[in-house]
């Protein structure tokens, strides 16, 4: 019996020290030690949040051929560049592109960007070729009001070496009801799951770009 409640005891342990690990993994997958704690653009709008993910890739190309497939991203721009096809299952209504198209870039702080048709976070700050932050409440059905928690997108990119630019993703969280951790903690395991496909997608866009010289 003592046997028995010694392996369950152990299977449990293992498993949720396993659990801590992959969580803490997925929610800074990618970046180094400074980028983790480095104030970034967009931080301000939720200074203490309950949440925080920052994810970050290197890509070889400059910051103007990394700059475009950021800003048109969107479910009415340029797509995620995830898996189409399994967003799609949800009724996101997603088209990743494959060209940089200027007429779906964001313009000025205040343009919508959807997460899906009936899901979109606003511009709030924007800098041609350095970052791009996007904020909203949103709430689990789909709608914007009232939504349990507050969240912020931003999209960050630095040039530390000629042709070779560092992005960085940061998502925020501060939750606005005492039961918003349970959606919030699901939505971001589904955010790590995407988030690295969408870094590795724009990866694989801009270094086609750079070497094409298309």
């Amino acid at each position: 019996m003592k046997s028995a409640l010694y392996r369950c005891v152990l299977v449990a342990g293992t498993a949720i020290a396993a659990a801590w690990a992959v969580r803490r993994a997925s929610l800074r997958w990618g970046a180094d030690a400074g980028e983790l704690t480095m104030p970034l653009p967009g931080d301000g709008w939720l200074p203490a949040p309950d949440l925080q993910a920052t994810r970050a890739i290197t890509i070889k190309a400059p910051r103007s051929h990394v700059w475009g497939w950021v800003a048109q991203l969107g479910q009415n721009r340029g797509g995620f560049y995830t898996y189409d096809w399994l967003e799609n299952l949800a009724g996101c209504d997603i088209h990743s592109s494959d060209v940089v198209m200027p007429e779906l870039r964001v313009r000025a702080v205040g343009d919508e960007v959807r997460l899906a048709p009936s899901v979109g976070l606003r511009v709030v700050d924007l800098e041609e070729t350095h970052h791009l932050v996007l904020r909203g409440a949103v709430a689990g059905d789909g709608t914007t009001a009232p939504a349990p928690y507050d969240f912020t997108w931003a999209f960050v990119l630095t040039e530390d070496a000629p042709g070779v630019t560092r992005l960085i993703v940061r998502e925020r969280y501060a939750y606005l009801a005492g039961w918003a951790r349970l959606l919030a903690e699901p939505v971001e395991m589904v955010s790590f799951l995407m988030s690295q496909r969408m870094l590795r997608g724009i990866r694989e866009r801009a270094e086609r770009r750079t070497a094409t010289g298309a």
